[in-house]
């Protein structure tokens, strides 16, 4: 892995495809085993968590599950807006569902605790969330706690694997960290 650059700003290696694969397959067999008889619904939330929500889903094999994508939008550049914005929505009938929400990051919590208010008020059954990473530092819902976390990091700025930098660097195979935070 080496360094790369996005609009001036040198990022550096912070997780290897390696370990996301591997960790992946973990949350798989702990989805698996919790979820043997539900059937769940998955909810991958574009466009981040795309990469990391086809490979959990495929490594939850066996449980009889559905995927399907809806689409929210709260950064711009490298910072979150405050606003929240459904680009694509929820199709599908989740009353009396077990969802799975699938999520790249989980930092401030602003985002999946709205999906969450959204999904509670159509009447999903359970709801859990599993994201590839989680910046318990940066939450400012206190409600929000995944329940399945690829990754528990601090409070820096990364892209990769989904993750983005104005809709760019999601196609990098590894995760990488802003070069000025890497200490």
């Amino acid at each position: 892995m080496k360094e790369v650059t996005y609009e001036g700003h040198t990022f550096v290696p912070y997780i290897s495809r390696e370990s996301i694969d591997a960790r992946i397959q973990e949350l798989g067999k702990e989805i698996v085993r919790d979820y043997a008889e539900k059937a769940p619904l998955f909810i991958c939330v574009l466009n981040g968590a795309f990469p990391f929500a086809s490979d959990l889903f495929r490594a939850s094999e066996g449980i009889d599950a559905q995927i399907t994508f809806i689409r929210l939008k709260s950064y711009a550049g490298m910072g979150s807006t405050g606003t929240i914005k459904e680009v694509i929505g929820l199709q599908e009938d989740v009353s009396g569902r077990n969802i799975i929400v699938v999520e790249d990051i989980v930092d401030t919590g602003h985002t999946i605790a709205h999906l969450l208010r959204g999904l509670k008020e159509k009447g999903a059954a359970d709801i859990k969330v599993a994201t590839l990473l989680f910046k318990p530092e940066a939450l400012e819902e206190p409600d929000i706690n995944p329940d399945y976390v690829g990754f528990r990091i601090p409070k820096k700025f990364i892209i990769g694997f989904g993750l983005d930098l104005n809709e760019r660097a999601r196609d990098l195979n590894d995760i990488y960290v802003l070069k000025t935070q890497c200490d």
